[in-house]
């Protein structure tokens, strides 16, 4: 994706996060362009100084990803649990960064110390519970392959920490083309 593409998408999640949070309808985000109309999961990622206010993504879609980030960005802005009780506010528009992650295809490894950190994504799975983290994750953590895999069972898909090196477990990789603000707004 070009720098022309990244700026539609970031304007369109922008857009959709300020009508969101100021109870405004939203638009309806729409392109010819064949990049911005592939099927592909995103993630879109809200902070406000630094501080996580939104997180939520989808990894497969039958939808265009310009509409797709235009969905998790309404997601991101007012579904994410972990924010129910504490939702962004209008004030906090002006200090609100906002990231995407266009994801690349899951691939099961037998190898997950394999990872590249900083490259690789992880969704861990054992049938009926999962979690994930997105390739920055290891970058913005400093945790070595170990602890990225251990801390993603554990803490994000309730399993015990070793699940992944036991077999109880089943490890996707993905990759990301992840950017964010500062753009020039369009």
């Amino acid at each position: 994706m070009d720098q022309s593409q990244k700026q539609i998408l970031l304007k369109v999640a922008r857009d959709t996060v300020e009508a969101v949070v100021n109870n405004r309808p939203v638009g309806i985000a729409d392109s010819d362009d064949p990049e911005l109309n592939a099927q592909q999961g995103c993630f879109v990622t809200l902070k406000n100084k630094g501080d996580l206010r939104g997180c939520i993504g989808q990894f497969t879609t039958d939808k265009p990803l310009i509409k797709l980030i235009a969905e998790m960005a309404v997601s991101s802005a007012s579904h994410d649990p972990r924010f129910l009780a504490d939702p962004i506010r209008p004030g906090e528009l002006k200090d609100l960064d906002i990231e995407i992650s266009v994801l690349s295809p899951m691939k099961e490894t037998d190898d997950p110390l394999n990872l590249r950190l900083g490259i690789d994504g992880i969704y861990i799975t054992d049938g009926r519970t999962s979690g994930c983290f997105l390739p920055q994750v290891a970058t913005e953590t400093g945790w070595d392959a170990r602890e990225f895999l251990s801390y993603c069972c554990a803490h994000k898909a309730g399993l015990a920490a070793d699940a992944w090196e036991t077999g109880k477990a089943k490890v996707y990789l993905f990759s990301a083309d992840v950017f964010g603000e500062p753009f020039e707004r369009i």
